[in-house]
């Protein structure tokens, strides 16, 4: 395998989330598992930032300790200037809540619910009515203005994939965490949902963090970070999606 990578010097400005020294360890004795081992990382504002791996690398893992969606073993995870190891459990919920956005692999929609139901759902949880400008904004980005009175099982994938985007960016986050956003669509439907991420970056100063295993979905962002057995070994900036495979079989051929 490589030695474990040093990222650059961290910007000025603060980042939208950091982790410092994270590890995370499952199971005890023989059947302990270190899934992150010591990860330094930080992830710029108004940046699309891919995280790959080969299997079992702990790209995962990564993005739910940053997400305060599992807790560390040790080290650091910070959201904003929060200290997630500092939180009580209210106000970790209120922190995913208000400044964290989530898009995974399957859609989590509600069927009963219309397209416009679903994005505003967590919101009105929470008491709370959304921006109506922002909501046309994040509407017009996701290109979904002639289907908000349709419900999941009258839209396309991608078109049920754009709702979750829209709903994630409706709170005004200032992270959003998508694990495989892809995974369940075509290529087009999978490109679309792309396309409207790298936008809520370009257009909307939203700070983006994609777990991907497809070097194609990769190439979308403005970087790569490459974790291998639990640890950061590279990075590459402005990818291309041959760049990012050369790498991945860079990885998997030291891994044999």
């Amino acid at each position: 395998m490589p030695q474990t990578f040093t990222p650059a010097a961290p910007p000025a400005t603060e980042p939208a989330a950091r982790a410092t020294a994270l590890t995370k360890v499952y199971g005890t004795g023989e059947t302990r598992v270190t899934a992150l081992d010591s990860v330094t990382v930080e992830f710029a504002r108004a940046r699309f930032t891919a995280v790959m791996g080969p299997s079992g690398s702990g790209k995962s893992t990564l993005m739910h300790c940053m997400a305060g969606l599992d807790p560390v073993t040790s080290g650091s995870t910070r959201i904003g200037g929060a200290e997630l190891a500092e939180l009580k459990d209210r106000q970790l919920t209120r922190l995913r809540r208000e400044k964290v956005g989530f898009v995974f692999q399957g859609f989590n929609l509600l069927p009963a619910l219309t397209a416009l139901e679903n994005m505003t759902l967590p919101l009105r949880l929470a008491g709370r009515r959304p921006d109506a400008a922002w909501l046309d904004t994040v509407v017009a980005t996701v290109g979904l203005g002639g289907r908000l009175a349709h419900r999941p099982a009258q839209l396309s994938g991608g078109q049920q994939q754009r709702v979750a985007v829209a709903r994630a960016l409706l709170s005004r986050p200032e992270i959003v965490f998508a694990d495989e956003p892809t995974g369940n669509l075509d290529s087009r439907s999978g490109a679309e949902v792309l396309g409207f991420l790298r936008d809520s970056v370009r257009e909307l100063d939203r700070t983006v963090v994609m777990v991907t295993h497809d070097p194609v979905a990769a190439a979308h962002a403005d970087r790569v970070v490459f974790l291998a057995d639990g640890r950061l070994v590279d990075e590459l900036h402005a990818p291309t999606a041959d760049a990012v495979l050369d790498r991945m079989l860079a990885f998997e051929s030291h891994g044999r």
